[in-house]
């Protein structure tokens, strides 16, 4: 699933009509391809596909419809060499369509809420990104409240991924996520952030899912379509913190950001050299 040249960039795809940063952009199957190849050609090696918004405010979408919207996207970008397929998830009958459709990996921001999804992922070979939230999918958690939010969060994911163990999944095909803003506020969210390292020695690769979010907005007082810098910002901070995987909607961006960082540490070569040579 992951790449051992370094970290890995996923591209967001949402197939939704209330996106909160594309606002429906990609909801429609040909601009929802064209975004795939896209990304594809900036160079991501991971496509994430959503069929559901994570905020309860969003439009209710039935398992049927979610399907219809994931499963041709998927099937579309199946035969395509070198390409990880993720399905934003939380529901078992969704997953078992999607990865029969070709999907490699459900990213579950529920965190194994479904008792059938660890099951279904195992049974079919596939991997998760396992996420922390406390609120069931798609229900609003007023006023989250943490005694020590980096011990609780990585307890939680610690829990949650040796669920997934139990279950079958293979545990070189799993990934957490501590899920920044997902039932966080912003000062808590950071708070995490500034302790991410804990996740390190849990063992497990770990996915930075901090494009355009909430947290960013209000720590720099900026509209979703203004937060590709506190973006890239917050990438940087996570993979010298040791992130593995990179979650983005600015794909090409974010590429060269995750290249520079990769050349300053002496991993990867310039692309080519003309300057003073």
């Amino acid at each position: 699933m992951l790449s051992n040249k370094g970290p890995s960039v996923m591209a967001i795809v949402n197939r939704t009509r209330d996106s909160f940063h594309d606002h429906g952009a990609t909801f429609d199957f040909e601009p929802a391809l064209d975004a795939c190849r896209r990304a594809i050609r900036d160079g991501a090696t991971w496509v994430d596909i959503g069929g559901v918004p994570f905020s309860p405010d969003a439009e209710p979408v039935t398992v049927a419809q979610e399907i219809d919207r994931v499963r041709p996207l998927v099937a579309a970008l199946s035969d395509l060499d070198g390409l990880t397929i993720s399905v934003d998830t939380w529901r078992s009958e969704v997953a078992a369509a999607v990865l029969s459709a070709g999907a490699s990996v459900i990213n579950d921001t529920s965190g194994l809420a479904d008792p059938e999804l660890a099951g279904v992922i195992a049974d079919a070979g596939a991997g998760v990104i396992v996420t922390h939230s406390l609120a069931a999918p798609r229900t609003h958690l007023p006023t989250p409240h943490y005694d020590d939010i980096v011990t609780e969060v990585a307890t939680f994911l610690a829990g949650r991924a040796e669920r997934a163990i139990a279950a079958g999944v293979s545990p070189d095909r799993l990934v957490i996520d501590p899920g920044p803003d997902l039932n966080k506020s912003t000062v808590q969210t950071l708070e995490l952030l500034r302790g991410i390292e804990v996740l390190n020695s849990q063992g497990w690769p770990w996915l930075a899912a901090v494009s355009n979010k909430d947290f960013i907005g209000e720590t720099l007082d900026r509209r979703a379509g203004d937060r590709l810098p506190g973006t890239l910002a917050a990438t940087m901070w996570c993979l010298e913190r040791g992130a593995s995987l990179v979650r983005t909607h600015d794909v090409a961006a974010t590429v060269d950001a995750v290249r520079m960082w990769q050349a300053l540490r002496g991993e990867r070569a310039p692309a080519y050299q003309r300057h003073n040579v």
